[in-house]
């Protein structure tokens, strides 16, 4: 975690940082989730969903780690973001053993995370993750969306909102 009001890495000065670590800065802290299901999963009172994420910096700043207690039937999970290319990659494990690859991006208070390829799991659908940070960056409006068309369209599968 942070030290002295600065956010980031403690052992990183700001000028050791590079743009794409430091854009990763808003994520970092912890947020209160909700997920808003289909009727289709059949939850009886989808209001008292409620979980927690914690992201926090590893390995002497490279890595974003995301660590989630979900409610049921979401699963817990575990990811790592780093940066790649020109944008990220976000690595995803969760409590059904699940392992997949996420192409991110984090720009103009969206971000975005899309699954397009097979990777460490079968791709028997492609994924995508839009969330809106508001203004002052406490809150994310998010929605997890599938596609069975290779990503060409898009329908929702469950949106999903954080708050500090």
């Amino acid at each position: 975690m942070s030290s002295g009001g600065r956010r980031g890495p403690p052992h990183m000065s700001t000028a050791d940082r590079s743009q794409a670590l430091s854009a990763l800065d808003v994520l970092e802290g912890t947020w209160t989730i909700r997920p808003t299901p289909p009727p289709a999963w059949g939850i009886a009172d989808p209001g008292s969903l409620e979980g927690r994420v914690r992201f926090e910096w590893a390995l002497r700043g490279a890595y974003l780690v995301g660590r989630s207690d979900a409610p049921d039937p979401i699963p817990d999970s575990m990811l790592v973001i780093a940066p790649h290319e020109d944008a990220y990659l976000q690595h995803y494990y969760d409590s059904r053993g699940v392992t997949r690859l996420h192409r991110m991006t984090l720009t103009g208070g969206v971000w975005t995370l899309v699954r397009t390829e097979a990777d460490f799991s079968p791709l028997d659908f492609a994924q995508r993750f839009v969330g809106e940070f508001s203004p002052d960056a406490s809150t994310i409006d998010g929605r997890w969306e599938q596609s069975h068309d290779g990503g060409r369209t898009w329908e929702l599968d469950f949106r999903l909102t954080y708050r500090r």
